[in-house]
């Protein structure tokens, strides 16, 4: 089974990123049911991207 993360600072910025632009990409359209979906499941990727990327050492 693939792991959840990447091991390495350049992939997981890269993921991060991707995260960051499909939850403002389902932010700006918030009014509409997807939107709602698509920026809270995005969200939440986002933050455990986000705590991941913080453990990676540098």
């Amino acid at each position: 089974m693939a792991p959840l993360y990447v091991q390495n600072r350049r992939d997981g910025s890269r993921l991060l990123s991707s995260a960051l632009v499909i939850c403002t990409i389902g932010a700006t359209q918030i009014h509409q049911h997807w939107g709602v979906v698509l920026t809270s499941i995005s969200a939440v990727v986002c933050i455990y991207w986000g705590y991941a990327y913080s453990r990676l050492e540098r």
